[in-house]
């Protein structure tokens, strides 16, 4: 059974920062796709990064060179570490794993491909 719970979220100011981890347990992080997508008020679900099986990390163009992925050592535990925050970044942030679609160095961005989601950490950047 798979389990993510996220945390970390919370109120900045612009240009502040935040790192969410999101505790994975049930899935191996060699075996799955690992991403990070965000959803704010009246907006559709977001992609906003990957982490591959073969740990290649990827970025929507809205969050690179801000926003940093990583899994710990440990093997269970996936962050986001999210620098100079912007009032646009304010949203749910949730993380997601898929174990059936990705391969080793390629994840796919859409939403309906995974399985398995957190419950969600809120973030907000006020100007």
């Amino acid at each position: 059974q798979v389990q993510l719970v996220e945390s970390g979220g919370g109120s900045v100011q612009a240009g502040g920062s935040l790192r969410l981890s999101c505790a994975a347990s049930g899935v191996t992080f060699s075996s799955a796709c690992m991403v990070w997508f965000r959803q704010a008020p009246g907006k559709e679900r977001e992609w906003v990064a990957t982490s591959t099986k073969y740990n290649n990390p990827y970025y929507s163009d809205a969050v690179k060179g801000r926003f940093t992925i990583s899994k710990d050592s440990s093997g269970n535990t996936l962050h986001l570490q999210m620098n100079s925050l912007k009032p646009e970044d304010t949203a749910m942030y949730y993380c997601a794993a898929d174990t059936r679609y990705g391969t080793g160095t390629f994840c796919y961005a859409h939403s309906y491909k995974y399985g398995y989601w957190g419950q969600g950490t809120q973030v907000t950047v006020s100007a």
